[in-house]
């Protein structure tokens, strides 16, 4: 008892035991280290976890602002698509002067691949009318066949039933344009050999009839077969009017004819004499 007095008094005036007891803490130290290690590794486990845990959430809530501005930004590319469209149907219009117009919008499409009929949101409520031309942003599309109170259907010009008069517009030359059932072609029969036209002349909407309006873009040459054992060139055309894109169309009134704001009857369209 007596000698661990006098050793702690000679530690503590003249610190003899620190190298010792530097030693033993090096020696200790492991031990400390296993004793802590359930605790620090449970610790360590649960912090993990929580920041597992937190990153998860943050990522999913990160996918899910991602796919929703994604769909926002498709529907403002489709926005504005459309109002490109609308805006070069809207600048065609100038081309068909003061006509009374009406832009109607493509419900659907008949598959039949020998009938070449769409159906618009437009009828006889808007005052539409049988054989009523319609028109897109690049030219001739067809007209209407049939008209009901709320929606009508079109028959395009490339139906084989269809034949819209034109003139070239180099020289003039006055033609009709017949429909093959194709949805890019059209015939132009009955034009002589020694006729002047040449692939790449524009044809325009005659006006003869009074149905279509005149100088209305409808299609342009690219096929003129000249053979002297025949009497007639074997000519196709392309129609202008993006027939198998146009979303947005435009229907047209004569120009005597105006376009009334209120129907006159719950069933009827205009007389087909007015166009």
């Amino acid at each position: 008892m007596l000698l661990s007095i006098v050793l702690m008094t000679l530690d503590h005036r003249q610190h003899h035991l620190d190298s010792m007891r530097a030693a033993l803490s090096v020696l200790v130290y492991p031990l400390q280290l296993i004793v802590d290690l359930p605790g620090s590794a449970s610790e360590w486990f649960r912090e993990s976890l929580a920041t597992r845990r937190a990153l998860q959430e943050e990522n999913a809530s990160l996918r899910t602002k991602h796919m929703v501005l994604s769909t926002q930004l498709q529907k403002l590319e489709s926005l504005e698509a459309e109002n490109r469209r609308l805006r070069a149907l809207l600048d065609s219009s100038f081309q068909v002067g003061k006509r009374p117009m009406l832009i109607a919008t493509l419900l659907s499409v008949d598959m039949d691949p020998w009938r070449h009929q769409i159906e618009i949101n437009k009828g006889s409520l808007d005052r539409l009318f049988a054989g009523q031309p319609l028109l897109d942003s690049q030219g001739v599309m067809g007209q209407l066949v049939h008209v009901g109170p709320f929606t009508s259907t079109a028959m395009l010009i490339t139906d084989p039933s269809h034949a819209i008069p034109v003139q070239i517009n180099r020289t003039g030359l006055r033609t009709i344009a017949l429909g093959t059932g194709s949805i890019d072609r059209l015939e132009l029969p009955h034009i002589p050999n020694n006729a002047d036209i040449q692939v790449g002349d524009l044809l325009v909407s005659s006006g003869l009839g009074g149905r279509f309006p005149p100088g209305y873009p409808v299609a342009e040459v690219i096929e003129v077969e000249q053979d002297a054992g025949r009497a007639f060139s074997h000519v196709m055309a392309r129609p202008r009017a993006l027939l198998d894109r146009s979303r947005d169309v435009l229907l047209v009134w004569p120009p005597d004819m105006q376009q009334p704001q209120a129907p006159a009857s719950s069933t009827g369209a205009a007389p087909a004499d007015a166009s």
